[in-house]
């Protein structure tokens, strides 16, 4: 059943703000630890495909055209469940394949989507890695985390990263039309390093014209620090072809008046190097004079998620479906 919009399920106290997807698919994986180049990180693991937050810039849609299904609201509706991930993790581990470096779970869809409530399997997985002692990281929308604290706090975790787009209700509302509220998102965070476990924020993806005003990048990071976040890591929108088509059919709809200036910024997957200059430097700005300058950098625009999501998409072994 779908969940109202703006309302929340609860489970064990924890949100669940959302909704679920029409049809499930429970697959067996061959592997689920995938190795990754040129990143911050050494491994991989998604424990479903698809997302039922339907993010309309999400760069990870096109992974449903090897299915037969299209970038569109496909990605959200059908999405497929590793049922046996954690296992196929253990064995993994367990004959070798790790061979060291930070293992990042949820770069090509999200860990903690409201299926994850039922099945469980992103929480099974951070008990092999935990039992295993390896490094991790682990990206999420949701405050559903929170469920997980009492792993997470016996991993070692590199961080925790909740991403969060946007503090404009509006813009948030008509971009990410499934995903938990932003002040959900922020309260996550605050109660995630209220018990020593690492986690900021991914100010992603930055979303021109929409949400990168001087007074949106500013009360956003003042919002950051009053939660505590450890870490903004920014990003601006990056759009694939097969994703950019959706979603300039969304904007047009729901933001005529921005959708011509966005079509002649992204003739390209990414705007012009003098507009991400630009924005990184008001960033940087609007990051300074609230108080994290001091922070450790962690690379700065640098679209972590968005590089390991295309690198998936060839890795990924092929999928028969099967209806739930």
């Amino acid at each position: 059943m779908w969940y109202i919009r703006n309302k929340c399920s609860y489970l064990g106290g924890i949100p669940m703000a959302g909704r679920t997807p029409r049809r499930l698919f429970p697959k067996r994986s061959k592997s689920v630890l995938n190795r990754v180049e040129g990143m911050p990180f050494n491994w991989s693991i998604n424990p479903y495909r698809g997302c039922s937050h339907g993010c309309h810039f999400c760069y990870a849609r096109p992974t449903h055209s090897y299915l037969g299904f299209h970038a569109d609201d496909s990605f959200q509706h059908n999405v497929i469940v590793k049922r046996d991930a954690a296992e196929v993790l253990y064995r993994e581990l367990k004959r070798g394949k790790w061979k060291g470096g930070v293992v990042a779970v949820g770069t090509a869809t999200d860990p903690y989507q409201p299926v994850e409530g039922k099945w469980k399997l992103t929480r099974s997985i951070l008990k092999v890695l935990r039992d295993f002692r390896i490094p991790t990281s682990i990206t999420t929308r949701s405050p559903l985390i929170l469920r997980d604290r009492d792993i997470l706090r016996e991993m070692v975790l590199t961080s925790v990263n909740i991403s969060l787009s946007t503090l404009d209700e509006g813009v948030w509302r008509l971009t990410e039309p499934a995903s938990p509220h932003p002040k959900q998102r922020l309260e996550a965070v605050r109660k995630l390093n209220g018990e020593g476990i690492p986690a900021g924020l991914f100010l992603a993806p930055i979303l021109p014209y929409l949400s990168d005003t001087d007074e949106q990048l500013r009360s956003y990071m003042i919002a950051a620090r009053e939660c505590g976040a450890r870490f903004v890591v920014p990003s601006v929108l990056r759009l694939q072809p097969a994703v950019k088509s959706w979603f300039f059919r969304r904007i047009q709809a729901a933001f005529p008046r921005e959708y011509p200036h966005l079509v002649r910024l992204y003739e390209g997957s990414l705007p012009p190097d003098e507009y991400r200059t630009e924005l990184y430097s008001r960033v940087r700005r609007h990051m300074r004079e609230v108080g994290f300058i001091n922070e450790p950098s962690r690379g700065e625009g640098t679209a972590l998620t968005q590089e390991v999501g295309r690198e998936e998409m060839l890795r990924e072994e092929p999928v028969q479906l099967s209806l739930f």
